[in-house]
């Protein structure tokens, strides 16, 4: 594995994600190098607690789009039309089921988020069991704006009904202090002593039996899913797949090849374009 690394360190199994010249995003390889990195640690009966981290100066910053949307020929998120839903569907939910490989791990996961954690990669964070963030990190998942739909659907089942509408309607980004007051996250500390907090947390855990840790998670897991999680992100994953494909969608990756992503990704993040019928929006006043 390159593009996630993973290391054993006593009792806490070391999972990072290693693609640091692009913000750690989200190519074909990544997400299941990631759950080959939690199956590692899954079998190592010494290790009793993953941290999840990203190299450099962020934690993930959602799927490639340089890579899926800047080239005008077919990938495995974008294809010509006509669009065929099961051939997006069976890509976009083997890589749900690699990130929720944090979830179903037997072994409790602590995600550290520096810099950033959005889009896609909001979406293997959440799957995390504990998250913890530096003050000024941000995350949130902008493709709700358009081109994308959560697929782990997890921001419902950490925030609740009203609280996730009001990230997701808006797909805005937030700080570490504000996901931590609204629940969505364990902590927020200041970047200095975002690794100690994580470790010291990381060392608490690890003095827990194995047994213990998976009974726990075995136990709180399960009262979510009994809730119908699979047939939400099931969902959330055939939605993920329209979303790139409407007319709004299309438009934006025909924005994307015209201007770049980081121009249309600004478009779209401060609501400027009007993606349904292809144009800036007027000036306000």
């Amino acid at each position: 594995m390159e593009k996630v690394l993973y290391e054993r360190d006593g009792r806490i199994g070391r999972i990072t994600l290693n693609r640091p010249e692009k913000l750690n995003a989200i190519d074909d390889d990544l997400p299941e190098e990631l759950s080959t990195a939690v199956s590692e640690a899954e079998r190592d009966s010494r290790i009793h607690v993953m941290i999840l981290s990203g190299n450099g100066k962020a934690f993930c910053s959602g799927y490639d789009l340089e890579f899926y949307a800047s080239s005008d020929s077919p990938t495995n998120v974008v294809q010509k039309l006509p669009w065929n839903p099961e051939k997006d569907f069976d890509f976009m939910w083997r890589n749900t089921e690699h990130f929720m490989s944090l979830w179903h791990a037997e072994k409790p996961v602590i995600c550290k988020i520096h810099g950033a954690a959005v889009a896609g990669g909001s979406d293997i964070a959440l799957c995390s069991d504990l998250i913890i963030m530096g003050e000024n990190a941000l995350i949130g998942y902008m493709p709700a704006r358009v081109w994308g739909c959560p697929t782990t659907a997890m921001w419902v089942y950490r925030l609740g009904v009203e609280k996730a509408k009001r990230m997701l309607l808006t797909g805005d980004k937030i700080t570490g202090r504000e996901a931590e007051a609204m629940g969505l996250i364990l902590k927020a500390v200041p970047e200095n002593i975002l690794d100690d907090e994580v470790e010291k947390t990381a060392r608490r855990i690890s003095t827990v039996p194995v047994s213990q840790l998976s009974m726990q998670k075995k136990v709180i897991n399960h009262a979510i899913e009994r809730s119908g999680l699979i047939d939400t992100q099931r969902l959330a994953t055939m939605l993920d797949g329209q979303a790139r494909h409407s007319t709004e969608g299309l438009n934006f990756k025909k924005r994307v090849e015209l201007i770049g992503w980081k121009k249309a990704v600004k478009e779209r993040d401060t609501g400027t374009y009007d993606w349904t019928n292809d144009q800036p929006f007027p000036p306000q006043g």
